[in-house]
């Protein structure tokens, strides 16, 4: 990820969290300009043309904005991504600012993988735990391994916890060939 990617998204979060929005809202409208962005290859085009002028992409921005309806400090950002030819990297600033604020709401994700799908008290169960020995609220993903065997191997970004069986046997085999 580009340095710029990051700054842009810990300042349009600081200018979030200033004006007290509800940043669930902010993310959907965000979430709709990227699809509108993903699913237009013409307007891709246009918008990171260098012979089009910034003011005129603003301008059709502005058209574009009128039937989104898109928060302010949104619009704002798109343009400043627009003046300063960094809209082609929209998708990266969107992930980040998702990033930077899960980060200062004490979430974490986590990836958990098990052997068999989990009913609901035991996915909850599971990551209730997790969230204690991460000491922050999870966001799970859950994925099926039935290599694992039993228990579950959980990632939280680069920290890797091995319950699986798998695992238990291949620390067993370790130790036994090992001694």
């Amino acid at each position: 990820m580009a340095a710029f990617v990051s700054r842009y998204a810990r300042a349009f979060l600081d200018v979030i969290t200033s004006a007290k929005l509800d940043t669930a809202a902010v993310d959907k409208q965000l979430a709709d300009f990227e699809a509108t962005w993903a699913g237009s290859p013409e307007l891709q085009t246009f918008f990171q043309n260098p012979a089009v002028a910034a003011t005129q992409k603003v301008a059709i921005l502005d058209k574009l904005n009128a039937k989104l309806g898109l928060q302010k400090e949104l619009r704002n950002l798109l343009a400043v991504l627009i003046n300063n030819d960094r809209i082609g990297q929209v998708h990266e600033v969107a992930a980040a600012y998702r990033a930077e604020l899960r980060e200062r709401l004490g979430i974490r994700e986590a990836e958990i993988v098990t052997a068999r799908e989990l009913s609901a008290d035991e996915r909850n169960t599971l990551i209730a735990g997790v969230g204690k020995l991460a000491g922050a609220r999870i966001e799970a993903q859950f994925k099926l391994d039935q290599s694992i065997l039993g228990g579950a191997v959980v990632r939280i970004g680069s920290t890797i916890y091995d319950g699986s069986v798998r695992g238990r046997l291949e620390r067993l085999r370790e130790a036994l060939t090992a001694g």
